[in-house]
């Protein structure tokens, strides 16, 4: 949906990241195309944001994240990620929650960290993601664990299809502040 908005307001409506529900019941055996998913957000990224001025990687639209911000947010979860991949591998029930106040990431100071250390940060941090998803037999990912915030059993699967579209979540954040301070 398009708005008429106001210089230096987003464009598009979009639904809140928290309020957003999920549909995990499509195949466990979709797993490759989910790991495939977030294999590629590094490149993505890089390809999104990697040559731009630190003016427009750093300019924050109101009190919302700069771009550099919201790249410096995917890593500040790929810790989280990992934890939560550990646990899915030790059996638990209940998945670590996450911060959902974002302390980690508004307190990184993103903004005055090289761009090129946080993309490289990033792939080295999914890359170790992806080799250990990459190693797993197929039946992990029919494993399942109460997933706290939406207080719905996720199957591995489903955590990488929810990961993947968290990525997609900011990097379509980042394609908006792009069109708008690029412009």
């Amino acid at each position: 949906m398009q708005l008429n908005s106001p210089p230096g307001e987003t464009m598009t409506k979009r639904i809140k990241w928290t309020d957003r529900r999920f549909d995990f019941t499509f195949p466990a055996a979709l797993y490759p195309e989910m790991i495939e998913r977030v294999r590629g957000t590094p490149a993505r990224l890089e390809d999104r944001i990697g040559s731009l001025p630190p003016a427009i990687l750093q300019r924050r639209d109101g009190g919302k994240w700069s771009i550099q911000e919201n790249a410096g947010h995917l890593l500040d979860l790929e810790p989280l990620v990992m934890e939560r991949l550990n646990q899915y591998l030790a059996g638990v029930t209940e998945l670590h929650a996450a911060d959902m106040s974002n302390r980690k990431t508004h307190e990184a100071d993103h903004n005055n960290v090289p761009v090129a250390s946080i993309l490289h940060d990033f792939r080295e941090q999914r890359t170790k993601i992806v080799a250990r998803l990459d190693g797993l037999d197929a039946e992990m990912f029919v494993r399942s664990a109460l997933h706290p915030r939406l207080a719905v059993q996720m199957r591995l699967v489903d955590m990488i299809f929810f990961q993947a579209e968290h990525d997609d979540f900011h990097l379509t954040r980042i394609s908006e502040l792009v069109r708008l301070f690029a412009s």
